[in-house]
């Protein structure tokens, strides 16, 4: 009986930081897409709709390489100034300010 207690426990443990991470990434996207944007030149309704298109990017294959080369090409077709090294250390450093404010709720 406490065999089945604490492997539920694992369980439920497991599901909670699966959901954690899934709302870390959306969010943490959903952050790059409007630093993003910012960076492109768009405001208002034009960088949420562009943090939205980061969102969605990010569906198109499991990691974070399709959300980078979405940024990686939008910047290079805008001529941004961004280095592959910037962006994907934006990108972590988002991840975290993404995990802290869900832990914070």
């Amino acid at each position: 009986m406490n065999l089945d207690k604490r492997e539920k426990g694992f369980e439920s443990k497991f599901a909670h930081d699966e959901e954690v991470q899934f709302k870390a990434h959306a969010r943490r996207n959903k952050l790059l897409g409007l630093w993003a944007a910012e960076k492109l030149g768009l405001k208002g309704a034009e960088a949420e709709a562009y943090a939205k298109s980061v969102i969605k990017a990010d569906v198109e294959e499991a990691g974070d390489l399709d959300v980078f080369r979405k940024i990686r090409a939008d910047f290079d077709a805008k001529k941004v100034e961004q280095s592959d090294h910037q962006i994907r250390r934006h990108m972590d450093e988002l991840l975290a300010v993404a995990i802290e404010q869900i832990k914070a709720g």
